[in-house]
């Protein structure tokens, strides 16, 4: 059965994989052991961190794979996010149009795991696996910003 995970992203590595035409997401070193699980099929689901939004989720379409040349940038100098998978985007909003977590983060159960008034700390970090359930959420929400009319 297909894995759902959430990537964890400042908003310029979110940009780095748009100029890539999200073709491509890297992780950071400590990775790893997730990036290696994840399989054909996967789905992605990105998360900002300042802005506190989803942006949008693609399809995981090859084995992660290293590579370690420069196009993430990490907070510690010299990390280079060499774990990589290929993927395909499947909805991507306008930055208009990203939802905001709040909302849905309260309704899932992998957040369900820290006390409501800290559901922010279920977002710290670089990648998470989610259950089914909760990646429905955010397609779905995800599907209606696409589908709402810009204003």
């Amino acid at each position: 059965m297909p894995s759902n995970w959430i990537a964890v992203s400042g908003e310029e590595n979110f940009n780095k994989t748009k100029q890539l035409n999200f073709e491509l997401q890297g992780f950071k070193t400590r990775q790893r052991r997730k990036a290696e699980r994840m399989a054909p099929g996967d789905k992605l689901v990105w998360y900002i961190t300042k802005e506190m939004v989803f942006a949008g989720y693609a399809t995981i379409t090859g084995q992660c794979f290293e590579d370690h040349e420069p196009i993430w940038e990490g907070k510690k100098a010299g990390e280079d996010y060499p774990w990589r998978v290929p993927i395909k985007p499947e909805l991507v909003l306008d930055r208009h149009k990203w939802i905001d977590v709040e909302g849905i983060a309260r309704q899932m159960t992998y957040v369900s795991k820290w006390p409501p008034e800290h559901w922010r700390l279920a977002f710290q970090g670089n990648l998470y696996e989610i259950p089914e359930g909760d990646f429905e959420l955010i397609r779905k929400a995800l599907g209606e910003a696409a589908a709402a009319p810009s204003g």
